[in-house]
C-alpha cells in the first residue's frame, strides 16, 4: 500500500478517545500532508520508507518551507518554521505507528529523538491594568467589551464570537459558555468544547456590568439567538478574527504591547484570577480546563507577579525613608 493511499484512510477514520477529530484538526493535518508530507512520501510504498529517508526529509525541511512560500501567499516565518516542522513529523510518526500497529510495516522508521517538540516561541507577557485600559480604549466601541471580557473572563475568540444575547444573564453577572465556533475551510462551524469542563458559567466582574448592558443595547444582534459580537456588515454572520485583527493591532500598539496576541489577554485574565487568591480547582473551572496542569502555569506566573509588587513596595518604602532623610 502506498503511503498516500494509507495517510487518507487513515485521515477519514481518525479517532481520538473514541471521538472522530475536529474538522479543523483534520483540516490542519491535510495541510501538512499536502503541502509537506505527500510530496516526498505520498508515492512510496509504506514498507519501502526508512530512517534515512526520513532524517533527508526532516534536514531538508527549512528549503522546503522555503519554496512554499515562494508560491504561496502563506508566508511562514521562521519564528514558527521549527514549530510546523514538529507538526509535520509528529503527524508522520503517529500515521506510520498506525502503519505499524495495523501490520503494514514491520517498524515505525520515524524516530528522530525530539523532533516532535520545540522550544515555545513566544513568551507571554501578561499585560497590566494600565495597558489594558489604553488598549481597550483604543478600540472601536463595538469591540471593547471583546477586548474586557477576554481579559477579565478569559474567554477564548472562539468562545466569544459565538456568544448569544442569551448566553448572557445581566441579573446574575453571569456568562454560559456552552459553545464555540470556528472557520474551517472557509466557513464557520459551531461546535461544543472539548471536554465537560469547557461547558460553564462564569461570573462577570461587576465593574463590567454597566459596559455589558450598553453593548447589549447597541451592538448585540436582535433576539434571544443574536450574537453578542456579529460581523459588522452582517448581523447573522459570525466575526472573522482577520477582521478583529484590523482593529486589535494598531490598538495593541498604541498601548505598548505590539506583542500582546488577542489570546494572551486570555492568559491575562488568568493570571489576575490567580493573584486574587483562587485556588487551583476555581481557576480550572473559570478557565474550562479539565486538568490541572495549564491552571498551574497561571498561578505560577501570579506568584512571579507577586515577587515583582513585592520589590516596587520596598522602593515605595525607600523612597519615602530617602524623602524623610
Amino acid at each position: 500500500m502506498r503511503f498516500e493511499d494509507y495517510s487518507s484512510a487513515w485521515l477519514r477514520s481518525r479517532k481520538v478517545k473514541g471521538q472522530p477529530i475536529a474538522e479543523r484538526t483534520r483540516e490542519g493535518y491535510q495541510d501538512l500532508l499536502d503541502r509537506v508530507i505527500l510530496p516526498e512520501f505520498g508515492r512510496r510504498p509504506l514498507h519501502e520508507i526508512d530512517r534515512v529517508q526520513v532524517e533527508r526529509w526532516y534536514d531538508g525541511f527549512e528549503k522546503r518551507l522555503a519554496a512554499l512560500a515562494e508560491v504561496s501567499d502563506r508566508k511562514r516565518k521562521r519564528a514558527n518554521a521549527d514549530t510546523y516542522r514538529a507538526r509535520a513529523y509528529s503527524l508522520l510518526r503517529t500515521i506510520m505507528k498506525s502503519a505499524h500497529e495495523d501490520g503494514h510495516i514491520i517498524e515505525n522508521p520515524v524516530r528522530i529523538r525530539g523532533a516532535g517538540s520545540v522550544d515555545r516561541q513566544h513568551e507571554v507577557i501578561p499585560a497590566t491594568l494600565e495597558e489594558l485600559v489604553t488598549l481597550t480604549n483604543a478600540m472601536p466601541e463595538r469591540h471593547r467589551l471583546l477586548v474586557q471580557l477576554a481579559a477579565f473572563c478569559a474567554l477564548r475568540f472562539g468562545e466569544l464570537a459565538e456568544l448569544r444575547r442569551g448566553d448572557v444573564d445581566t441579573k446574575e453577572g453571569i456568562i454560559r459558555v456552552a459553545r464555540g465556533v470556528v472557520l474551517v475551510g472557509g466557513k464557520f462551524v459551531v461546535k461544543t468544547p472539548k471536554t465537560k469542563a469547557g461547558i460553564r458559567r462564569v461570573a462577570i466582574p461587576p465593574h463590567l456590568m454597566p459596559m455589558v448592558r450598553d453593548h447589549l443595547l447597541r451592538f448585540t444582534a436582535p433576539g434571544g439567538d443574536g450574537l453578542l459580537f456579529p460581523s459588522k456588515n452582517d448581523s447573522e454572520r459570525h466575526m472573522r478574527q482577520s477582521a478583529l485583527a484590523r482593529v486589535y493591532y494598531p490598538a495593541r500598539t498604541a498601548a505598548g504591547r505590539p506583542d500582546l496576541r488577542f489570546h494572551d489577554l486570555r492568559h491575562t485574565g488568568a493570571v489576575l484570577a490567580a493573584q486574587t487568591g483562587a485556588t487551583l480547582a476555581e481557576l480550572m473551572a473559570r478557565l474550562g480546563h479539565s486538568t490541572p496542569s495549564a491552571a498551574m502555569r497561571y498561578q505560577h506566573a501570579a506568584q512571579d507577579r507577586d515577587a515583582v509588587i513585592a520589590s516596587r513596595l520596598s522602593e515605595m518604602v525607600a523612597a519615602a525613608s530617602a524623602t524623610g532623610a
